[in-house]
Order: structure tokens, then sequence, then C-alpha cells
């Protein structure tokens, strides 16, 4: 192995991939752009669609009632509702949108409130439609605020306060400092962005400096040139191993800034704008970045050796694209609650990093687990890597036809 050999490949392949549009595009611009817009966009227009939806005055139908007139009368009085005339298609209705939700009175329910007799008072809505669930909340309210006037009333009615039905309160409080709890909250997304645009700024240059190579008819030239083959691989895997983390950490810087945006911004409320304020400091940020480079490592060396195979572009494409699927299932098992860090979960390649990623953010350290990860990545990272020179010695893959 030949230090400056390689380095020289490796110079080569950046001069050219440095001059390839399409990679400043997809490792440069798209993940310093494609985090603040997502999150900061989306979000915005959410707030503006649900603010939207509170202020629509919503059709409500009602489904008996006739025999309790003082409730309908009530009821209609509603400045947020509109009673439409009862129909007996009202569940169609419902489903197409046309009404937002139907109450059912019970029969001789004001006459039962009379008597103590208890009763259900039953709202249909369209369960996921946020137009159909603020209707049904509203008329829920209505009827919370009734019940709670009957009982008021009957409790004056007998001299007893109202306190007598609340003797206590019970009240939760954060004690985790704020860094812990965005960490909590945030450290798994972290996690699977680092395992997934490590994979995914891997891909491309993979492809480009094999299958790539052979469709522009320039992988014969290079191997002619006075390198060993172990020279060679190892210059372009440092190549994309360079790609890999650029364009992670690029993204997570973009993505840091997403989420101071997105926390200052008046589009949450103060409790969700502190979960979204990540608090990372330098330490954190080289522990993550120190667990993830052999990760990072692994994909290089699996992603070239496997788009070595292919013929064309196209067919290494075709190739490396279920990766995405492999890499991301135990990454989001890692996003799943209940999901932690256990001894046999950390020699599981993918899923062990994702989960000491997240108990790294939130501030937790397990040494003996972050040191059997990292060794265990470590293992795998280099069998992946003599495995992908020990393809590059093989002839008839290198001129596969």
């Amino acid at each position: 192995m030949n230090l400056h050999n390689i380095g020289c490949v490796y110079r080569k392949e950046l001069t050219e991939w440095l001059r390839d549009r399409r990679t400043l595009i997809s490792t440069v611009l798209i993940p310093l752009l494609l985090f603040p817009l997502m999150m900061v966009g989306f979000s915005s227009l959410a707030v503006i669609m649900i603010g939207k939806a509170e202020k629509e005055t919503p059709k409500i139908m009602v489904l008996g009632g006739e025999d309790s007139p003082v409730v309908l009368q009530k009821l209609r009085s509603v400045d947020n509702l509109e009673i439409v005339p009862t129909t007996d298609d009202w569940k169609k209705k419902i489903s197409e949108k046309e009404i937002r939700a139907a109450v059912e009175i019970p029969k001789n329910f004001q006459a039962s409130l009379e008597q103590n007799k208890p009763e259900t008072v039953q709202i249909y809505f369209y369960e996921g439609e946020i137009k159909s669930s603020f209707g049904a909340n509203r008329v829920e309210k209505f009827f919370k605020d009734y019940r709670e006037s009957i009982v008021n009333n009957r409790l004056s009615a007998r001299n007893i306060p109202g306190s007598i039905l609340n003797p206590f309160e019970v009240k939760q409080k954060n004690v985790a400092p704020p860094e812990k709890v965005s960490g909590a909250a945030l450290g798994g997304l972290l996690g699977y962005m680092v395992i997934l645009l490590s994979m995914t700024g891997a891909m491309y240059p993979a492809i480009d400096l094999t299958a790539g190579e052979k469709e522009r008819g320039t992988m014969e030239t290079i191997l002619s040139s006075p390198i060993s083959r172990m020279d060679l691989v190892l210059g372009k895997f440092s190549l994309v191993l360079s790609a890999s983390l650029s364009t992670a950490i690029l993204s997570l810087i973009s993505m840091g800034v997403s989420f101071a945006l997105l926390g200052k911004s008046g589009a949450m409320s103060a409790k969700d704008a502190s979960v979204m304020q990540l608090h990372i400091g330098l330490p954190t940020v080289l522990a993550v970045f120190l667990m993830a480079l052999p990760l990072a490592v692994l994909f290089a060396a699996v992603l070239l050796t496997i788009a070595l195979f292919a013929k064309s572009y196209k067919e290494a494409q075709s190739y490396l694209t279920p990766m995405t699927f492999i890499v991301v299932i135990p990454a989001v098992a890692s996003l799943m609650p209940g999901v932690e860090l256990t001894p046999k979960l950390a020699l599981v390649p993918i899923l062990n990093t994702s989960l000491v990623c997240k108990d790294i953010v939130a501030g937790t350290y397990h040494w003996n687990s972050i040191a059997l990860i990292f060794l265990s990545t470590c293992v795998y990272a280099a069998a992946a890597l003599f495995v992908a020179v020990k393809t590059f010695q093989r002839e008839s893959v290198l001129f596969r036809s």
C-alpha cells in the first residue's frame, strides 16, 4: 500500500467529482436547502391550514332531541356551530364532508336530566379529517360545559360548594434540563438522518467511480496505470467516504439551523418550540461523528463493491436502490417507542449506531455499549473494505460483459 499513490487517485477523483454539477447539487445544495424548505415551509403551511380549519364554522346535524327543547335551543345559540336540517343519509354526508359531525341526543334526554338519570350523548365524526375533528370537539365542549352547569346547579341547590368535586389537583412538572428534553425528542431523528444521509451521500459517487468508469470506457485506462489495485481501490474508497461524510455533515448543519428557525418562529406554541431547540455542544457533535465514522466506512465499501458488479450507471442504480430500504428499516426501528439499547442490539449494524446516537444527543453515555458498538462496526467496516479490495482484483468483475 502506497499512500502517495492513494493520494494521487484521491485527488484525481476529487477533481472530477467537484467538476460535476450533479455532485454540487446532490451533495451541497440539496442538503443545505432541503431541510429549511421542508421543515420551515411545511410547518408554516400546516399552521396556516389548521388556522383556517379552526376559523371555519362547522356544519352539524342533530339527531333526535325534539323532546328536549332547552338543550336544542342552547345548542343552536352556539356562535361557532351551524345546525343544519336532519336527513337520513347523515353518515354519507359526514364521509363526503358535506357536514362535519352529527350529535345524537337520547330520547327524553331533558326529562332524564331532571330525574338524575344518566344518559349518553353520541357524537359522530370523520376520524382523521381535521375539520370534522374540530366540529366534533366544539360539540363535545358544549355538552361538557352544559353538564358542568347542571352539576353546579345541583350542588348549589344543596348548599354544597363546587370544590367538593375537586378536593385536590395533580400537576406534572419537568425536572430534566432542556438539552435532555430536546435530545430525547429529536435524538432518534438525528441518528436516523446521520445514517440515511451517510448512505445516500456515498451512493452516487460509488456508482460513478465504478459502473460510470465502465460506461465511459475509462476503466481500462485507469487499470493500466502504474498503480496497484489496492492503491486504486483505496483512493476511490476515500473519495466515496469523503462524499458520505460531507453530505451527512452539511445535512446535519442544515437540520440544526432548521430546528432553530422553527423553534424561534411563531409557528408553534412555547412548549413545542422549546422541544424543537436542540442544545448540542461540541463534545456531543464529535461523539456522534465518531460513532458514525465506521458506519460511513461500511457504507462506502459495501456500495463500492456492489456497484462494481454493474455494467452501466443505470444497472448500478437498480442494484443499490434496495440498499435504501435495508438501511431505513433498522434506522426507523430506533425511532419506535420502547426500543432501547441492549447488549444484543449493540451488535446489530445500523440499528446500534442509531440507538447510541439517540442516547448521546440526550446526554446519556453508556460507555460499555459505546465501546462495543464502535468496535463491532469497525469490524464490519474492515470486513466490507477487505471484500471491496478483493473484488477489484477480480478480472471477471472489472470486465464483466
